[in-house]
């Protein structure tokens, strides 16, 4: 590993964790007029997941985007950062267990309103109404007393 200072080529291994997401190692650089310590971060590069959109157009599947979409959502309500962030990590895990290189726009959204149901009712219907596209009042109140239902069966 090259030395972040010194441009040193070799570094030796002080000290390695492994994350929930990389693995950390603490090294050192083996030139003696530098031997200045840096942390590098080793992750499993995944294979793109593609999202098949409504027009069978292909894009690649967005985290980013998908906390953008949540995050509107779940505007103004009493929801941390966190538990948005854990959400849209349990989607994408879900979808790369779930699908190998393909996954379609629908299930994205049906994986996100499952856990926006239990979530927050307000920001699953905010999500399902841009999501669903409703056309009608009717249409955006069958989705409400739908979401009544399933709170009333858990």
């Amino acid at each position: 590993m090259k030395c972040p200072y010194c441009a040193q080529a070799n570094s030796r291994v002080i000290e390695s964790r492994a994350t929930d997401e990389a693995v950390r190692r603490r090294r050192e650089c083996e030139n003696q007029d530098c031997q200045r310590r840096f942390t590098t971060y080793e992750k499993v590069e995944m294979a793109p997941l593609m999202v098949i959109k409504k027009d069978k157009k292909r894009e690649e599947f967005s985290r980013e985007k998908l906390l953008r979409g949540l995050l509107r959502a779940c505007e103004k309500r009493p929801i941390a950062v966190d538990e948005i962030e854990s959400l849209a990590d349990h989607v994408e895990k879900t979808l790369r267990r779930e699908f190998d290189k393909e996954v379609p726009v629908e299930a994205v959204g049906e994986q996100v309103m499952d856990r926006l149901r239990d979530l927050d009712g307000v920001a699953y219907v905010r999500f399902a109404s841009v999501y669903r596209q409703f056309k009608d009042v009717e249409t955006f109140a069958q989705e409400v007393l739908g979401l009544l239902t399933h709170k009333g069966d858990q």
